[in-house]
């Protein structure tokens, strides 16, 4: 709020009546008084021009019949306490972002449809005491608003960041970590099944020598679409390192893992990755191990899935074995 603007609030709460009309329009804050029973006795330009709606229109008449984006109910609720605390209001954009639908004041370079505004309302009262109307001040926050809302943003987009592996778009192994120990401790309270799943790429050195590591980088997002396809949204899967994978099936037996672990394993039988004119074609070993009490810690499931996992690889590849 500048100083003039500030003086104008001020007065507000005594009269409008000495304000010349030349300041009420040339400050760059909406401005308009309105009377208990809401019908505008002013109307700025700064509201003209934002609304196209002249003043000579719009004054005497009900502000609902021209805005029907403003909840009546809610503004009369909230105006309140300006007529009977003789107490200003305050509408901030972080609550509601507009009160008037105004186009935004930049279209070229505005990012925001509408333009986000902050309004004041301070009571005017008259020589008797009462206060019958109110002034309306609307400020233009936009710039504000989208900095803010930037930010934030940018904070989520790096949380993400750090929670997924660039690769293939699983959790990457410290979140998934995370998100492990958490399942474990609820798997220790509920007692419901959940089962650990281990898998990796058969010969995945093979496939890195003989096309290239590009070549093994598209065959580890590949796998990791097929597995994105195969759980649900309540299982968690992450890239545990390399070309390996662990994930959890929530309030899963290990004979409802065994059909996922089937699944993952036929289509990445089928999967052919293409590189470079060349056709890659790959196999997946997987190990499971349903969650028991019996485990000392949540290390102690995951290892018992990589044992399983290993007797696959010792097994002859190409297939799923279940720790026990």
């Amino acid at each position: 709020m500048n100083a003039s603007t500030g003086a104008l609030a001020a007065g507000a709460l005594v009269s409008l009546s000495h304000v010349p009309s030349e300041l009420l329009d040339s400050i760059e804050v909406g401005i308009a008084v309105i009377d208990r029973n809401f019908k505008v006795q002013v109307w700025n330009k700064f509201l003209e021009n934002h609304s196209a709606k002249k003043a000579h229109a719009i004054i005497g008449t009900s502000l609902f019949s021209h805005f029907p984006e403003i909840e009546e109910k809610w503004l009369r609720t909230k105006i309140d306490p300006v007529f009977n605390l003789k107490s200003p209001v305050f509408i901030i954009w972080e609550q509601r972002p507009y009160l008037f639908k105004f186009d935004c004041n930049r279209p070229v370079t505005c990012a925001a449809e509408s333009m986000y505004q902050n309004v004041t309302v301070f009571p005017i009262v008259e020589k008797s005491g009462h206060v019958e109307r109110f002034c309306m001040l609307v400020y233009d926050v936009t710039e504000q608003a989208l900095g803010k809302l930037g930010m934030e943003h940018l904070n989520e987009e790096l949380k993400t960041a750090s929670r997924v592996d660039g690769l293939t778009g699983l959790f990457n192994r410290r979140y998934w970590q995370e998100r492990f120990d958490e399942m474990h401790k609820l798997c220790v309270r509920r007692e419901k099944p959940s089962t650990a799943l281990m898998l990796d790429i058969d010969h995945f050195k093979r496939i890195n020598d003989t096309y290239g590591h590009q070549a093994g980088d598209k065959v580890i997002k590949m796998l990791a679409a097929l597995i994105k396809r195969c759980v649900r949204e309540t299982d968690l899967a992450g890239r545990y390192g390399g070309e390996e994978f662990a994930i959890i099936l929530n309030d899963s037996t290990v004979d409802d893992a065994k059909a996922v672990a089937e699944r993952i394993r036929q289509f990445a039988q089928r999967l052919v990755v293409e590189h470079d004119d060349e056709s890659i074609n790959f196999t997946v070993s997987l190990g499971l191990a349903q969650f028991s009490p019996d485990f000392k810690g949540a290390m102690t499931w995951l290892e018992c899935a990589d044992q399983a996992l290993y007797e696959a690889k010792e097994k002859g590849r190409n297939q799923y074995r279940v720790y026990g």
